[in-house]
């Protein structure tokens, strides 16, 4: 390497770490903000945080590379021209395009790299970060008691305190258990409290002072001399000090199985995006070759002499598939050939005779006859079957269809985020 191509690629690495570094610091806030919501106030910890931050760091990469490499190559060459260095160049008689080779290996190196990010790892941390934001989405809000307000989050209890103090004591406590599930049956008042988590905050400890526990129809208060059932019972218990022990386990952050988030296309390379798009492709010529072959089914009288071509695709799925029945056969032999339709015995016709003067007015008065209500009203029945079956059929077909445009265009995006690389240095270096 000569020294120009040193003083070049020297003057390019600087603002490219620079650049890319600010780049994807911008691009991740503006994708966080997004999720702010969610994430906020679940006392997640900087280690979730910091994971979630990592795994979408990674899934921006692509798009922050071809704008580093755009903002790095103007700063490079407009740092050259301005301190006449890019005059001396070609003073030297050194061209303009000879002086733009070194970057311009060093991006083809930079597109190599960004596929195989945008390939292999940026699905891989598509998938980690949005089923660990997904686990976060459903975590709950941490515990936080707001004064003159109940609060509802611990499973079948709520909570109101009057007011919190500094020292974190607790005034005018009312607890409404309603884990019986009878109502507001079983009520705790205190006069004063205090709160805090035990066991790696697994469980929640309230210490209650100076209070009344009320009970409402407890069966041992149950009178049945008195004729009175434990609906009708009453019980009230004083207490100078009392300790209650809440689970908080549905507050912890549950991780879901990633099996269930690994079909999105964000989250496939394109080897599995490929076979994805060959496998919709197939369910569209099934849902079509399905509709062919129920076309005599449908109807009555119409197409028992079928003249529609089948498309050359359909023909081939359909032997495609008489040939595993073929298979299926000579693997099995003890399965029936008539479920397969081969060697099925022929039905033997009579052969009809010449048609009379007599069969033909037969035929016309039948023809001629007007219909009846109950033919009018079966004819009409069928054709809402028809209708409602091709209906169906065409949803299907559309929905497949858009599937597949869907795995098609992340397909050709992985690979357009890497070439966007070096249309970028083409664009900003000159």
């Amino acid at each position: 390497m000569k020294k120009i191509d040193k003083l070049i690629l020297s003057s390019f690495l600087g603002p490219f770490v620079l650049t890319f570094l600010v780049v994807v610091f911008i691009l991740l806030n503006i994708h966080m903000l997004k999720y702010f919501d969610d994430i906020i106030g679940k006392d997640l910890g900087w280690g979730v945080i910091g994971q979630l931050l990592f795994y979408f760091a990674i899934f921006n990469t692509p798009v922050a590379l071809p704008l580093a490499v755009l903002l790095s190559s103007l700063i490079t060459f407009g740092n050259l021209g301005e301190h006449f260095e890019l005059t001396a160049i070609k003073s030297l008689g050194i061209s303009l395009i000879r002086s733009l080779i070194p970057i311009f290996f060093f991006v083809l190196f930079l597109t190599g790299i960004a596929f195989l990010v945008g390939n292999y790892l940026v699905p891989k941390a598509a998938l980690e970060a949005y089923s660990l934001l997904y686990d976060i989405k459903q975590k709950k809000p941490a515990l936080d008691l707001r004064q003159g307000a109940f609060y509802n989050s611990i499973p079948d209890i709520s909570i109101k305190v009057n007011e919190k103090m500094p020292d974190g004591t607790l005034k005018g406590v009312i607890i409404y258990d309603h884990r019986g599930r009878t109502g507001n049956k079983d009520v705790i008042k205190a006069d004063s409290g205090k709160m805090y988590t035990i066991l790696n905050d697994q469980y929640l400890k309230l210490e209650l002072f100076h209070g009344y526990n009320y009970t409402e129809g407890s069966g041992a208060d149950n009178d049945i001399s008195s004729g009175k059932s434990s609906e009708d019972s009453y019980r009230r218990t004083e207490f100078s000090k009392s300790q209650i022990v809440f689970d908080l386990s549905s507050f912890g952050l549950n991780r879901t199985d990633k099996k269930w988030f690994q079909s999105n296309r964000i989250m496939r390379n394109m080897g599995e995006l490929h076979q994805d798009v060959d496998s919709v492709t197939t369910l569209i010529k099934t849902e079509q070759l399905s509709i062919y072959s129920s076309a005599k089914n449908l109807y009555n009288y119409h197409f028992k002499n079928d003249s529609i071509q089948w498309p050359q695709d359909i023909k081939l799925l359909k032997r495609s598939r008489d040939s595993i029945a073929l298979a299926k056969r000579a693997a099995d032999p003890n399965t029936p050939t008539t479920a397969l339709n081969i060697n099925a015995p022929k039905i033997a016709r009579a052969t009809p005779g010449p048609i009379t003067d007599k069969d033909k007015l037969k035929s016309d008065s039948v023809f001629q006859s007007p219909y009846s209500a109950s033919e009018i009203s079966m004819a009409l029945s069928q054709a809402r079957m028809v209708k409602a079956q091709l209906v169906a059929h065409n949803t299907n077909v559309r929905s497949y269809v858009l599937e597949r445009r869907t795995f098609d265009i992340q397909w050709h995006k992985i690979l357009a985020q890497s070439i966007a690389c070096i249309a970028m240095f083409l664009i900003g270096a000159p």
